[in-house]
């Protein structure tokens, strides 16, 4: 089953530049990871210091490997002073069930 999430956060005043450029190089290497299938970032058009990253890992294992890639700890650690939040506001999401 495909593990799909939303990470937000929202950059302090003045880091959007640093925070995008930020989010943009780490976008590359996810999106190069075996198991992930959408990394889309993008910004709140009413708040553009609000960054959405739509996240889509074709099972739990992906989703775990890009947990531990090498790139993901200083990635975290690079952004979290850049952020009003402590850390990505993280929300998992199940598809929709449908009729057949």
């Amino acid at each position: 089953m495909k593990k799909t999430l939303l990470a937000e956060f929202t950059a302090r005043e003045g880091a959007e530049a640093e925070v995008a450029h930020l989010i943009g190089e780490y976008a590359l290497k996810v999106r190069e990871e075996e198991g992930n299938l959408a990394f889309d970032v993008y910004t709140k058009a009413a708040k553009p210091r609000a960054f959405w990253i739509f996240e889509v890992y074709r099972d739990e294992d992906a989703f775990q490997a890009h947990l531990n890639a090498p790139y993901g700890g200083p990635f975290n650690t690079a952004l979290a002073p850049l952020i009003e939040e402590d850390a990505s506001v993280l929300t998992f999401l199940d598809p929709l069930a449908t009729n057949p």
